[in-house]
């Protein structure tokens, strides 16, 4: 017997309606918000992920799925969705259509990570992006939206930090500033941080050594002591303007997140029902993602939220409200009345509202009620011989176990009526 590949899993048909309500209750959001929806293959030439993402990021280096086709190009899964974003809007030219684009989407992802709570191989994303804008309105937007969805969804306990890692420009006197004073202690961190240093100092931060935490406390110069003019005002008016729509946040100067692409703003929302691997969603700024694959110099900011852990989250709460029942179960018990049932059913389902159900194991009438009442049908309908021979059905309501008989002429109208009242 086969088994699915580790880091995978199934969503069975009695989750699905969990991811239903949740895609439903995100998009409609974000729509109101007058985001459109985009979608894009999942996999992309190789050098889109390593070229955006960076190539000495742990995505890049350790956990794409990479393969070659038969033509031999070199083709990955994507392990993030905001290059593919990209690659379609300068493709597709919709600069040209809007000054500001704004998109949302949903996903499948792919990383071969060590499995864990929280963390699969093939997990799926929702995110949204504003492409055009330089200003900080669009860092605060961005931010409002995501952290309003979650609330909206009834999540407490939400935490989220911001930082500020300035522009490429500005960052370069940091880098330099961190390279000297980690340097002389840099064989005091793990392996990985130490070469790091010279590979992609800013990783460090992402180190999750509490050792390595340490250690940056102690010796490293924080980022927003070491910002230009223009990036402190960028940052200070999208703290204002999250102060003005009442968004709590916290500054966290090693909030650099794990893709080189980030310019300026950075934030990270965190829930504590998730345990260590608490992150929701995390996203920022950056200007410069278009023009590295090919465009013209495009600012841009988004986020991007793990499906997976909202549902956790929501599950956990009991925040995903009970699916509404509007089955009609439809019992026939011999042939002709299999003929009429059929197209009974097929009348009630054109309706567009109601849901169907017939028998296909030509079960017993005691069998076929009890198999009703496990699928939670809220009205059954009755044919058989008896009930030709005098040109009617019976309908019957599962929860009051009222019965009522109407002619086979005019039943899809009246059972329609009934079901109304």
């Amino acid at each position: 017997m086969y088994q699915r590949i580790k880091g995978t899993r199934d969503i069975l048909p009695e989750e699905i309606y969990q991811w239903q309500y949740l895609e439903k209750f995100i998009s409609e959001n974000l729509e109101r918000n007058n985001y459109q929806e985009i979608r894009t293959p999942i996999f992309e030439v190789t050098e889109l992920f390593s070229r955006s993402i960076g190539t000495e990021t742990d995505v890049v280096t350790k956990e794409m799925y990479t393969f070659s086709d038969k033509g031999g190009s070199s083709l990955t899964l994507r392990p993030e969705l905001t290059a593919p974003v990209i690659r379609a809007f300068l493709q597709n030219n919709l600069s040209q259509i809007n000054p500001v684009t704004k998109v949302y989407y949903f996903g499948s992802l792919f990383r071969q990570e060590r499995p864990q709570k929280g963390r699969l191989r093939q997990f799926a994303q929702f995110g949204f992006e504003i492409i055009g804008s330089p200003y900080p309105e669009a860092d605060a937007e961005v931010i409002q939206i995501v952290y309003s969805i979650f609330t909206q969804l009834g999540i407490q306990n939400l935490k989220l930090r911001i930082n500020s890692i300035g522009t490429r420009q500005s960052r370069q006197k940091y880098l330099k500033l961190l390279h000297s004073e980690l340097a002389p202690h840099i064989t005091d961190f793990c392996p990985t941080c130490q070469q790091r240093l010279t590979r992609n100092i800013l990783r460090l931060f992402d180190c999750k050594s509490e050792n390595c935490q340490q250690l940056l406390d102690r010796y490293a110069p924080s980022i927003l002591d070491n910002l230009d003019e223009a990036d402190i005002q960028h940052f200070e008016t999208v703290k204002a303007l999250l102060d003005a729509v009442g968004v709590p946040y916290v500054v966290d100067k090693k909030l650099v997140r794990g893709l080189d692409y980030y310019t300026r703003t950075t934030f990270e929302i965190t829930n504590p029902l998730l345990g260590s691997q608490d992150a929701i969603c995390g996203g920022g700024r950056y200007d410069h993602l278009v023009e590295d694959l090919g465009g013209p110099t495009t600012p841009a900011v988004g986020v991007a939220a793990g499906m997976e852990r909202l549902l956790m989250i929501l599950n956990e709460l009991q925040a995903i409200p009970t699916k509404e029942t509007n089955l009609i179960y439809m019992i026939a018990l011999g042939d002709n009345a299999r003929k009429i049932a059929s197209k009974i059913a097929a009348d009630l389902r054109s309706q567009g509202r109601l849901t169907v159900e017939s028998d296909l194991l030509r079960r017993s009438l005691k069998a076929q009620l009890r198999e009703a009442g496990r699928k939670q049908a809220g009205w059954v309908i009755i044919i058989g011989d008896d009930e030709i021979a005098s040109n009617n059905l019976l309908l019957k309501n599962m929860a009051t176990s009222e019965q009522k008989t109407i002619g086979l002429p005019t039943a899809v109208e009246e059972i329609t009526a009934a079901l109304k009242k």
